[in-house]
């Protein structure tokens, strides 16, 4: 299946010197998909639908502070290919084009409501995030603000002090907690002042009641419930309420990236965040996991998925980097995360610590040829 059909020319293109606040005014008048950013007239990036509408910046602010990149696609590519390119450029938008002429755009949306039908042979435990970020109701903004920037994640589930859920947190919600009008008041009657903000308890910030599904649901019925209420994810719960613990996350991208998985014999690796890579390869990557699901013969890696994160610390020059791993397999999830300085570094890292995860599964063994090996480099641990 290919996108022709899914594309769309809807779209307007603009310089990367226009005003946000002229761009805005044509987006409200004209309701395009997307907003292609060019510079000199060649390509330079896009800006989303959703980054357009929720964005409060200054309205001499120029356009290209809100461009994402992302690469092109052409009108013809497989749709399983361009969710990879969705999820790997961290945008929900991409340009396509139809030979060497600028065509219209791809969304994310667009896609997913495209292949509905077929999400009825996947349950959300298949594809869901299991070691989810939490955060306490009673905690601070300015420590919400820290995890989702330390996890790299954009949405936190709020627990009670039982550790059961009573509302979500996004970065949605503090951008526009911190950008909003002075006199338009958040619960409990407080402003948007930012001194105070980062002081206030997460509960004045949070949504609730959270919007819930079940890891036995279909990914269709789920991403159904995304679709209808505009939400890019959902908390997973044992009985698919508010009140309840947390099982799981189910975000729109979790769905991209399953639309990648493959019956092939070759394992399919997808990355996160690929311009990280300045110190190792793609190819690299793919060695290093493939390197450690043939150690364990009874383990079938169906899928892998390596995102890298960075933060503004940094080492003669080289940024401190997060890694994290996660593989699905016949076993179900198993994943390694860990920090260096460059991405080779934090790569490695992760998978030693994927490594040791993995022989927690249960009823999974190293070939003997790989044993002694194994057992020292725990051991220098």
């Amino acid at each position: 299946m290919d996108i022709a059909d899914i594309a769309t020319s809807e779209y307007i293109e603009i310089d990367v010197d226009e005003r946000l606040g002229k761009v805005q005014s044509i987006f409200e008048r004209e309701n395009p998909k997307g907003l292609i950013v060019t510079r000199d007239g060649e390509y330079a990036g896009v800006i989303g639908e959703r980054d357009l509408v929720r964005s409060r910046i200054e309205d001499d602010t120029k356009a290209d502070v809100l461009m994402r990149s992302a690469p092109r696609v052409d009108r013809t590519e497989d749709v399983r290919e361009v969710a990879r390119v969705l999820v790997e450029g961290g945008t929900k938008v991409a340009p396509v084009y139809e030979g060497d002429a600028l065509w219209g755009i791809v969304t994310a949306d667009a896609i997913l409501e495209a292949v509905l039908d077929s999400l009825d042979a996947l349950t959300v435990d298949q594809i869901q995030t299991d070691d989810v970020v939490t955060i306490g109701e009673k905690s601070h903004v300015g420590q919400a603000i820290n995890r989702l920037r330390e996890h790299g994640v954009s949405r936190l589930p709020v627990v009670d002090e039982d550790g059961l859920l009573v509302g979500i947190l996004t970065t949605h919600d503090i951008v526009d907690f911190v950008v909003r009008d002075p006199d338009r008041q958040g619960r409990g009657d407080r402003r948007g002042d930012l001194d105070r903000m980062l002081d206030l308890p997460v509960y004045d910030l949070m949504t609730s009641p959270v919007l819930t599904t079940l890891g036995t649901e279909t990914v269709e019925d789920a991403v159904r419930q995304m679709l209808d209420n505009d939400v890019s994810g959902l908390v997973v719960t044992p009985s698919g309420e508010d009140g309840d613990s947390v099982a799981g996350v189910l975000t729109k991208t979790d769905v991209l990236r399953a639309l990648t998985f493959t019956e092939e014999d070759r394992m399919d690796v997808q990355i996160t965040n690929v311009k990280l890579l300045d110190t190792i390869s793609r190819e690299e990557i793919v060695e290093g996991i493939t390197g450690v699901a043939d150690k364990y013969q009874k383990m079938q890696v169906h899928h892998a998925h390596v995102r890298f994160h960075e933060h503004k610390e940094k080492l003669r020059g080289t940024p401190l980097i997060q890694c994290q791993i996660r593989l699905r397999t016949n076993h179900g999830q198993v994943g390694g995360s860990g920090e260096g300085y460059g991405a080779d570094h934090a790569f490695h890292v992760a998978a030693d610590t994927l490594e040791r995860n993995v022989l927690e599964l249960k009823g999974l063994r190293a070939d003997e040829q790989y044993r002694g090996q194994l057992l020292r480099k725990l051991g220098e641990l």
